[in-house]
């Protein structure tokens, strides 16, 4: 009898687990109309599905966008975890203006289960154990900038990934993606020069702040840049050498 309804309970359990374990449906999510012009333009150069998919997005997901930006990450997590998950995006309160805040309210306006909240750079504050998955998107270098011009506050990377480490689940997923530079020199000054980093320096610091390697993909690779150019630079400007790379908080 006790073997019967063992078997009762599984024949129910595992379809559900099935359901929660699908990967996010992120090319339907790409390709779904409502996106504006100038974030499709972008997909060539960025591949978000490609991308996405080796982060291990999942349906159902808790996502978080470091940096966002204008969202273009945001709003394509959020549609691609469907109903029962959400995207929360990040910007800093320092690089905010009345158009990216235009812009990031008519994507919460398009896609309801994308929130998005400011706060300074350097004292950005997340909920614990909040989120399935996270990325940061060409911009983790930041957290080695500073710009009295722009004014944007002088960070520590090592508090920054303490508080990014905390808000993952255990057994969550981070995607980082960067404008790679050569190794050498001072991380700092190489980032205020060309606002690159060098790949070594990524997986170091992710490391040191508790992260499990979880793998690198080569989607995003350009063998063509010698890494020696702002990333502004005209001759470059959206294809840039980038590594990607993957990161777990570990399941205990």
């Amino acid at each position: 009898m006790l073997k019967r309804a063992l078997l009762f309970a599984a024949a129910f359990a595992l379809p559900l687990a099935a359901v929660q374990a699908a990967p996010a449906d992120v090319a339907a999510a790409v390709s779904a109309p409502g996106r504006p012009a100038e974030a499709i333009a972008l997909d060539a150069g960025r591949k978000p599905a490609e991308v996405l998919a080796f982060g291990g997005l999942r349906r159902g997901d808790r996502a978080l966008d470091l940096f966002t930006g204008s969202g273009y990450f945001a709003e394509i997590m959020g549609r691609a975890v469907g109903p029962t998950g959400s995207a929360t995006a990040w910007e800093p309160a320092n690089f905010l203006n009345a158009r990216s805040r235009e812009g990031l309210d008519a994507i919460k306006a398009r896609t309801p289960n994308v929130a998005w909240f400011s706060a300074p750079a350097n004292a950005l504050a997340l909920p614990e154990r909040a989120f399935d998955f996270a990325m940061i998107n060409l911009n983790y270098h930041d957290a080695y900038w500073q710009s009295d011009r722009f004014r944007f506050p002088r960070m520590e990377p090592d508090a920054f990934l303490r508080t990014v480490f905390q808000s993952l689940k255990p057994g969550g997923t981070i995607l980082v993606i960067d404008h790679v530079a050569n190794p050498g020199g001072d991380t700092r000054a190489v980032v205020d020069a060309l606002h690159r980093i060098d790949p070594a320096t990524v997986r170091a610091d992710f490391e040191r702040a508790g992260f499990v390697f979880a793998g690198e993909s080569n989607l995003l690779r350009n063998p063509e840049d010698d890494h020696s150019k702002l990333v502004f630079d005209p001759a470059i400007r959206g294809r840039t050498d980038r590594v990607v790379y993957r990161f777990r908080r570990p399941a205990r």
